[in-house]
């Protein structure tokens, strides 16, 4: 179930690389990664994951709101992390040439349905 709703992201998505679904504890729930990609998706989520509930306690700490979206940009990859409750978040991988724009437009439309599958 989760797996399909990470596929038909990732293939949706101009240069999608994969997408993981994970706890902020480090622990991936379920994960969908392109078949030419030779990129380990679950170690990179998971020193990842540290980084993110760290930010994560930093805005509950400044009273800044509940976290929703992270982007981390390297020079060959864009991480684009979506929060879906207290305990999940959701991040997809994109080539530096896919369509960054596409990538949250996706997320943030198929985090209704990861949601959803969580319950």
């Amino acid at each position: 179930m989760f797996r399909n709703i990470l596929e038909k992201i990732v293939v949706s998505c101009s240069g999608g690389v994969g997408a993981i679904l994970m706890g902020y504890d480090g622990i991936a729930i379920d994960h969908y990664l392109i078949d030419d990609s030779n990129h380990d998706l679950n170690l990179v989520a998971v020193e990842y994951s540290n980084v993110i509930k760290e930010i994560r306690k930093t805005s509950e700490l400044l009273e800044t709101g509940e976290l929703q979206e992270i982007t981390i940009k390297t020079e060959l990859f864009y991480v684009i992390v979506r929060a879906l409750t207290d305990e999940y978040f959701v991040a997809l991988t994109i080539d530096r040439q896919g369509n960054y724009g596409q990538g949250r437009y996706l997320l943030m439309r198929e985090a209704v349905n990861l949601r959803e599958a969580l319950a």
